[in-house]
């Protein structure tokens, strides 16, 4: 009786952090397969809901949260970060440990971004599209992009100087002082853009207006044979030509600007008719005796004789 007692004191204690809990609402979802996540969430098949304090670490591509508040955050390739609460409603606090982000957002009053040496906190109202990269060397770059962008306050994490950041503004606080600014800074601070690969049009047949599929049916790039997956086709054999500009120097435009020139080959008499060879020569003359069959008859007559000349 007073175990079930107990159980039910028990329950009853942590049933309301458990239904806190369930009906927390989401920070904004991010896919599985895009980051290292850690802290609160929750996994539902391939994208994980952020409860509160979510710290992300992008692999190898950009990994993108989408806020339920509306908009997004970038985190960029191998970069780390955090997402938290930030005072009441839906504000948000956007943590950068390293590496760079993107923030497009609309914005709450009590929104915060942090890097390792700032905090950003808005002065004005305004729809949020920040980008940020920090550098190991703490240089931190930012572009306040938009007309309509709030004006954002920057203050050191250990020190007492201010900076107002304009919209439209690019600056770089050098070792994440703001003392050492450069406000008219050039290189981009957030994800760095995918150059698409360029196809050389070396066909005839091909025009500025082709697809690059076109493109590369008409110039098939052997990738497969420089991996060594398949193997390279058998060169084809040189012309004369072509092999004497190779071995003189002369240029491929010269040769093939020069006149062709056939030289006659000499033709050559076929070979003499090979002659029969003769028979051989087949003896009419039988065979000897063997050595020894004439001394013995011989031998035998003379018996013979002998015994019966000597009876007449």
């Amino acid at each position: 009786m007073h175990l079930k007692l107990l159980l039910i004191a028990a329950l009853a204690t942590f049933a309301p952090a458990i239904t806190a809990q369930q009906t927390q609402k989401s920070m904004g979802t991010i896919p599985t397969a895009d980051a290292l996540l850690s802290g609160g969430l929750e996994v539902s098949r391939e994208r994980a809901r952020l409860l509160s304090n979510a710290s992300i670490t992008a692999y190898d591509h950009t990994a993108q949260i989408d806020l339920d508040r509306g908009g997004l955050v970038a985190i960029c390739a191998t970069s780390a970060f955090h997402l938290l609460r930030s005072g009441s409603a839906d504000a948000l606090l956007f943590a950068l440990d390293r590496g760079a982000v993107e923030i497009r957002t609309p914005s709450r009053p009590q929104d915060a971004i942090l890097t390792p040496d700032l905090r950003f906190t808005l002065l004005t109202p305004g729809p949020l599209d920040i980008r940020l990269r920090v550098t190991r060397e703490g240089d931190t770059c930012v572009e306040n992009r938009g007309d309509t962008a709030p004006v954002l306050q920057v203050v050191e994490a250990f020190g007492s100087a201010i900076y107002h950041l304009a919209p439209n503004q690019h600056v770089l606080f050098e070792h994440g002082s703001l003392h050492e600014v450069v406000d008219r800074e050039t290189s981009p601070c957030g994800c760095p853009q995918t150059t698409p690969t360029m196809v050389a049009i070396t066909n005839q047949n091909a025009t500025s207006s082709d697809t690059p599929q076109r493109v590369a049916a008409l110039n098939p790039f052997p990738a497969a044979q420089s991996a060594d997956l398949t193997p390279a086709p058998t060169p084809l054999p040189l012309t004369p030509v072509a092999s004497a500009a190779l071995t003189s120097g002369i240029s491929p435009a010269d040769v093939s600007s020069a006149p062709i020139v056939q030289t006659p080959q000499p033709v050559l008499p076929p070979p003499p008719a090979a002659l029969p060879l003769p028979a051989p020569a087949v003896s009419t003359e039988p065979p000897p005796s063997p050595p020894g069959a004439r001394d013995l008859a011989h031998r035998i007559g003379r018996f013979f004789k002998r015994l019966f000349g000597s009876k007449s």
